[in-house]
């Protein structure tokens, strides 16, 4: 699909996720495109982004942030979503590794639901009730008191992999993180790849290289083709993260100029 009318499909107020974690396998030339785009008013959820939920803040792209650690790993706090915060610029709904991953694999499932343990007793349980996100209930098999965390199912997931036909039968290769459930618990799906193939090549490498599928034709609405498109993010396999990059952009962002930043080498780099 042209990157047009991939970007028609992201709806102002809509809630997106994304792929990869911090450093890696973020979806960055979709990125480009969607803030030049114009798009505004998005909610974001993830269990551990960094670099692209950054860039996304910086750029007023977000409303509302949804995610366990927004994380520049070794550097520290993502800068530019800290500042949003303390600005109250952008509303940010802390949550927890386990919770994201059962909300993801209700969403995936189709069940309204995931129930979990190890929660309770945190303050968050009553940030997310006060949010309807979560929901203290008992076991109706034992009486035991768990958390029910709501189906997370978010109106896009972007996805960045290694192979895709152009059909959306895709392979993840190295590290998948929770992709394969947001691909399956979002409304619609954007798969861009680093290289495209014919659905008989796709098939060949995977039957050779004994690879399973990270998404199917069932559930992608979109296939682009991007090259590179997760820089300055690394792709396993494939190329290393731009850490040069990246601590030149989380040296800006900390000093205010996450802004021009993001022009002069994001957005130029992807002609957006």
């Amino acid at each position: 699909m042209d990157i047009r009318e991939a970007l028609d499909l992201v709806r102002d107020g809509d809630e997106i996720t994304v792929s990869g974690m911090t450093f890696f396998r973020n979806p960055m030339m979709f990125i480009a495109a969607l803030i030049s785009s114009g798009k505004k008013g998005l909610s974001f959820v993830d269990r551990e982004p960094g670099f692209g939920l950054d860039v996304l803040v910086a750029m007023g792209v977000l409303r509302r942030v949804r995610a366990a650690m927004a994380t520049f790993e070794h550097y520290g706090l993502a800068p530019s979503v800290r500042k949003a915060v303390e600005r109250g610029e952008v509303e940010y709904m802390e949550d927890t590794c386990g919770a994201v991953i059962a909300g993801l694999r209700a969403g995936a499932q189709g069940v309204g639901f995931m129930p979990v343990r190890g929660v309770l007793g945190s303050d968050l349980v009553k940030l997310h009730e006060a949010w309807g996100t979560w929901k203290t209930v008992k076991d109706p098999f034992t009486g035991e008191e768990v958390l029910a965390v709501r189906a997370i199912e978010p109106d896009v997931a972007i996805i960045h992999v290694h192979l895709s036909d152009e059909y959306g039968n895709a392979v993840i290769r190295g590290p998948r993180y929770e992709d394969e459930l947001k691909v399956r618990a979002a409304k619609r799906v954007i798969i861009t790849t680093e290289k495209l193939l014919s659905e008989d090549e796709m098939r060949r490498i995977a039957r050779e290289e004994g690879l399973t599928p990270s998404a199917s034709s069932l559930h992608v609405t979109a296939v682009l083709r991007a090259p590179e498109g997760a820089w300055p993010t690394g792709m396993p396999g494939l190329y290393e993260p731009d850490y040069r990059a990246i601590e030149e952009y989380y040296r800006a962002a900390r000093e205010g100029r996450a802004k021009e930043w993001i022009k002069a080498h994001l957005l130029m780099r992807w002609g957006s």
